[in-house]
C-alpha cells in the first residue's frame, strides 16, 4: 500500500507501476482538496476566473453563463479527445494517472473530491483509459490525452480492462463505479497539465536504469572475455576526474569483476622487465575504447538519468495546470504552469543518452563478431562450420539498423515548436511527442543489448570460460542460457532475440 501525502518519489511510481501496489489518500489530501474546491467556487462569483466562466484559449475573451457553465467543462473534454494513432500502453498510462491525481490532490487545482476517489479506484482496480500517442503539443499540458483520461472520468470513452479493450460504461457497470458530476471546473483541471509526458517520462527512468545496469554487466563481461587489463577501472585513475557518474560505473565494474579470474594485471605483464629485442608487442597496450573507455561513457549517462529523475519528479509534485488555486492567499492566479519545457527537455536528454548506449553495445558487439579486432574469436562468433554456418552475423545487422535509428530520433524534440490555437499557444514543448520518443529509443536500445548479450555468452562458450568468469558474469550466462540453445547449427534468431529483450526488460541485472 502507497499512501498519497501530496509528495511522491519513484519509489512510489516503481511500487504502484511495477509491483501493482495499491494507494490510499491520505486524509489530510482529501481535506486540502475540499477546502480548495469550496474556496474557489465561492471566489468565482461575481468574477471572471478562466475556465469557469469564460471560453478556453483564444476563446477566453467570451464570458459563459452561469447556466451553461458546466455544459462548458463536457463540451472541452469530448471535444477534446481526438488522438490518433498507436495507443499508449497502460503501464505508461497508469503512471500519467498517479502523476494527475498526485497533483490534484495538492489543492492548487479546485477540484471536487469526487475526482480524487475515482481516480483512485481507477488505479488500484488496474482500469487504465484508452489514450492515443498522438495529440499532444505540451503546452496547454497534454490537453488531448488528457482529455482521454476525463472522458473516463465521465463515463464515457474505452479503457483496457483484464487485459481487454472495452466500453467504460460496462466497466463501470462491472465494478458498480459512478463517474464524476463535473461540479465546478472539472473538465479543464484534468486535462491542463504535464501528467501524461511526464508518467511516461517515469516509466523511462525506470527502463533506463535497467538497461544501464545490464549494460554496466556486459561491458565488464566482454572485459573479461578478451582478458582486459583491469587498472582502466581503478579507483586512483577514475577518482583523477572528479564525476560521481564516472566514479560510480567504475565501481559497479570492479565490484562485478572482482572474483574474474580473466582480467589482467598491468604490473604482472607489461611493468616486468621487457626484452630490449622486442620491437612489436603481442599483446595489446591498450584495449579499444568500446572497452577501455566504459566509466568515461555511461557515467554521464549516470549523471543525466539522476538528473532527470530529479527534474520528473519535482514536476510530479507541483501544481501544473492553470489557473492555480491558492487557500492560504484566498487568491487564483493566472499563468502557464502546463507548459512541459522541463520534461520535454529532460526527456531529450534522456533519450540522447540511451542512444550512446546503444552505440556503445554495437560497437562492443562488433568487436566480438570480428576477428581481426578481438584476435581471439571465430568470425560473428561462429561455433559452426565456418563458411557454411553464419553465427551471430544476420543479427548483427539487425542490431547495426536499430542503433542507426536510435541516432536519427535523437534528434531534440525541445526545439521543434509550431505555433498553433489561432496562435495562443505561439510556442510549445513537444513533451509528450518527446516522452514517446524517447520511449521507442529505450526499447531499441533493449533490442541492441539482447543481441550483445547472446553473442557474450556465445564467446563465453567458444572459450569454455564459464568457470573462469566472475561469478556475476557466470550468473548472467546461466540465466540466458536458460533461454537460448548454444547455436551451432543456423536457427532463426528472432524468437531467442525478443525473449532476451523480454527478459532484461523485466528484470533487474545481476
Amino acid at each position: 500500500m502507497v499512501k498519497l501525502k501530496g509528495e511522491l518519489r519513484i519509489e512510489d511510481f516503481y511500487k504502484v507501476i511495477f509491483e501493482s501496489h495499491s494507494i490510499q489518500m491520505d486524509d489530510t489530501v482529501l481535506e486540502t482538496v475540499e477546502k480548495s474546491f469550496n474556496f474557489l467556487k465561492e471566489f468565482s462569483e461575481n468574477k471572471v476566473i478562466y475556465g469557469v466562466n469564460t471560453g478556453f484559449g483564444p476563446m477566453a475573451q467570451y464570458k459563459i453563463k452561469d447556466s451553461e457553465r458546466i455544459q462548458l467543462q463536457y463540451n472541452l473534454i469530448r471535444s477534446h479527445a481526438s488522438g490518433t494513432g498507436n495507443h499508449i500502453q497502460p503501464k505508461y498510462v497508469k503512471a500519467a494517472m498517479l502523476a494527475r491525481l498526485n497533483t490534484l490532490s495538492l489543492g492548487n487545482s479546485g477540484v471536487h473530491i469526487s475526482v480524487i476517489n475515482l481516480m483512485t479506484e481507477l488505479i488500484n482496480r488496474d482500469i487504465t483509459p484508452l489514450i492515443y500517442e498522438h495529440g499532444g503539443v505540451g503546452a496547454s499540458g497534454d490537453l488531448v490525452q488528457l482529455a482521454h483520461l476525463a472522458l473516463v472520468l465521465i463515463g464515457e470513452g474505452e479503457v483496457f480492462y483484464k487485459g481487454e479493450r472495452k466500453a467504460t460504461k460496462d466497466v463501470f457497470k462491472t465494478e458498480g463505479l459512478e463517474p464524476i458530476s463535473i461540479e465546478l471546473r472539472e473538465g479543464l483541471a484534468l486535462m491542463n497539465g504535464t501528467s501524461v509526458m511526464t508518467g511516461i517520462g517515469i516509466v523511462n527512468t525506470v527502463y533506463t536504469r535497467r538497461l544501464l545496469n545490464w549494460m554496466i554487466s556486459c561491458s565488464a563481461a566482454i572485459n573479461e572475455i578478451v582478458k582486459a587489463y583491469d587498472d582502466h577501472l581503478s579507483y586512483e585513475l577514475n577518482h583523477s576526474k572528479r564525476h560521481i557518474g564516472q566514479h560510480k560505473i567504475a565501481e559497479d565494474m570492479r565490484a562485478h569483476l572482482k572474483d574474474s579470474d580473466l582480467t589482467r594485471k598491468r604490473e604482472h605483464h607489461l611493468y616486468e622487465k621487457n626484452s630490449d629485442n622486442v620491437s612489436v608487442f603481442e599483446d595489446k597496450v591498450q584495449e579499444y575504447y568500446s572497452l577501455r573507455c566504459v566509466p568515461q561513457i555511461l557515467g554521464p549517462v549516470l549523471d543525466t538519468l539522476n538528473s532527470v529523475e530529479s527534474i520528473l519528479i519535482e514536476e510530479v509534485n507541483s501544481a501544473n495546470d492553470n489557473p492555480i488555486v491558492n487557500v492560504e492567499k484566498q487568491h487564483v492566479y493566472h499563468g502557464g504552469n502546463f507548459h512541459g519545457d522541463y520534461v520535454s527537455l529532460e526527456m531529450d536528454k534522456l533519450k540522447i543518452v540511451v542512444t550512446k548506449m546503444s552505440m556503445l553495445a554495437e560497437r562492443q558487439l562488433n568487436y566480438l563478431l570480428n576477428p581481426s579486432l578481438n584476435n581471439i574469436l571465430p568470425a560473428f562468433v561462429n561455433l559452426g562450420k565456418l563458411g557454411l554456418n553464419f553465427g551471430m552475423q544476420g543479427v548483427q545487422f539487425t542490431a547495426t539498423s536499430t542503433t542507426a535509428e536510435n541516432q536519427m530520433l535523437s534528434n531534440p524534440m525541445y526545439v521543434h515548436s509550431i505555433p498553433n490555437n489561432n496562435d495562443n499557444q505561439d510556442i510549445v514543448s513537444m513533451g509528450t511527442n518527446a516522452a514517446l520518443i524517447t520511449k521507442k529509443v529505450i526499447e531499441n536500445a533493449f533490442e541492441v543489448l539482447a543481441i550483445e548479450m547472446i553473442t557474450i555468452i556465445q564467446a563465453i562458450e567458444y572459450l569454455k570460460a564459464q568457470d573462469q568468469v566472475s561469478s556475476k558474469t557466470k550468473k548472467m550466462y546461466d540465466e540466458i542460457r536458460k533461454l537460448v540453445p548454444i547455436f551451432t547449427e543456423d536457427v532463426v534468431m528472432y524468437p531467442y532475440v525478443n525473449e532476451v529483450k523480454a527478459y532484461i526488460m523485466k528484470n533487474e541485472s545481476v
